[in-house]
């Protein structure tokens, strides 16, 4: 009422539109409740729930986590396949196939579910990726994807927002993408726990969540998370490969296919679906994990402009 806020972990109730929550303790860890084992996380849920309870209207969403590290991986073969058409190549390279490959994000660009998103400098191509994300609840390293299961503490939506043309010039260099990525990334609405998700899991193991996004209403692109090529566990597993995986990291699956506009222009050759533009909405909805909606809006901040290299042959003293 006086405009005081408070940053809690709540429990969410409901699995549709209509969802409330109620506050843990004060104090709780998010990762150290998913951490916990069912039991103890039961308990305090069951605590949490005797207090008020709060409607969305009473709340705004913060990020589920803010990372201490985020790797996004390049999972779903098909997106791959429509990204290197864009490039002039066949399909996807051999590499692909033999390790799955990720970059490291930059955890400080985490956005609420709901929050507005401003519009880059220097780019006429925004886009989205839908994607899954698993986050890690345990320290690991050199795990077996049977030990990696244990660290996923659970599951959430990401968007790995995206301006291309700059990623575009990044990746001349064999390098990045850095400044094409590193503006927002949306993740939310909540995190469903592994524990919830064990009756979507195929033959193989894979979870299987439906997955779709649209733009101003109109549906662009669906997919399920069973078509990615690795299973979480095993993204786990290789990212912890003579390295540390920490608790409170967030992996992103990569995107899925038709989870991008970029995709679309890859396979045609032209930027239809146009690129994002401010007022435009892009809403993703994955089964069971909920559905995250963000505004393209104007930017409100200027950058500085980017100064072009000092060339060897101008420095002082150059022959």
């Amino acid at each position: 009422g006086d405009g005081a806020t408070t940053r809690r972990v709540g429990l969410v109730v409901g699995d549709g539109p209509e969802w409330w929550l109620h506050q843990f303790q004060e104090g709780t860890d998010l990762v150290e409740l998913l951490a916990a084992d069912a039991d103890a996380r039961e308990a305090a849920g069951n605590q949490a729930a005797q207090g008020d309870d709060y409607t969305p209207d009473q709340v705004v969403l913060l990020p589920p986590v803010y990372p201490v590290a985020m790797r996004d991986f390049l999972t779903f073969e098909a997106h791959v396949d429509g990204m290197e058409r864009g490039h002039g190549n066949p399909g996807p390279p051999e590499e692909w196939y033999a390790a799955p490959v990720f970059l490291f994000m930059a955890p400080h660009a985490v956005t609420g579910p709901y929050d507005d998103i401003p519009v880059p400098p220097d780019t006429a191509r925004m886009d989205y990726e839908l994607e899954i994300a698993a986050v890690i609840c345990r320290d690991v390293r050199n795990a077996t994807p049977e030990a990696a299961r244990a660290a996923i503490g659970g599951y959430c939506v990401m968007n790995d927002w995206s301006a291309r043309d700059v990623q575009g010039k990044e990746m001349k260099l064999k390098l990045g993408p850095s400044k094409g990525k590193d503006f927002a990334t949306t993740i939310g609405p909540w995190v469903v726990t592994a524990d919830e998700l064990e009756g979507h899991r195929d033959a193989d193991g894979f979870l299987d969540l439906a997955m779709t996004v649209s733009v101003n209403g109109e549906e662009l692109g669906a997919d399920r998370s069973g078509n990615m090529g690795w299973s979480f566990e095993q993204l786990v597993s290789h990212a912890s490969r003579s390295s540390w995986v920490k608790a409170g990291e967030v992996l992103g699956s990569g995107t899925c296919s038709g989870g991008s506009l970029a995709e679309s222009w890859g396979r045609t050759g032209r930027l239809e679906p146009r690129p994002l533009q401010e007022g435009d909405v892009v809403e993703m909805t994955i089964e069971r994990l909920g559905t995250v909606r963000n505004r393209v809006v104007a930017a409100e901040e200027s950058a500085p402009p980017v100064p072009p290299a000092r060339r060897a042959s101008s420095r002082a003293g150059a022959r």
